[in-house]
């Protein structure tokens, strides 16, 4: 299984539609909230400056947003990464 980070805050529509996604997946992840500054810092320096949630990190590699990971799914290309 797929190790995920998923960087996320409590009222987040994008946030919720990816979780969605990774469950229906089978995926477990890890859900780091976002609302706390030094974590927010962490977050932006990780994914390249990236500031908005979701944030998607599967087995280390900056998957990006919501919509990345959906489009990912569209390809066919996010069953390879999760395996």
């Amino acid at each position: 299984m797929a190790n995920i980070i998923i960087y996320t805050t409590r009222v987040c529509p994008y946030c919720v539609r990816a979780k969605d996604l990774l469950k229906r997946k089978g995926q477990s992840f890890t859900e780091v909230n976002a609302e706390d500054d030094a974590v927010r810092e962490v977050m932006i320096a990780k994914s390249g400056g990236r500031r908005t949630v979701p944030q998607i990190f599967i087995n280390g590699q900056h998957i990006g947003g919501s919509d990345d990971l959906y489009a990912l799914e569209k390809a066919g290309k996010l069953d390879t990464l999760l395996a």
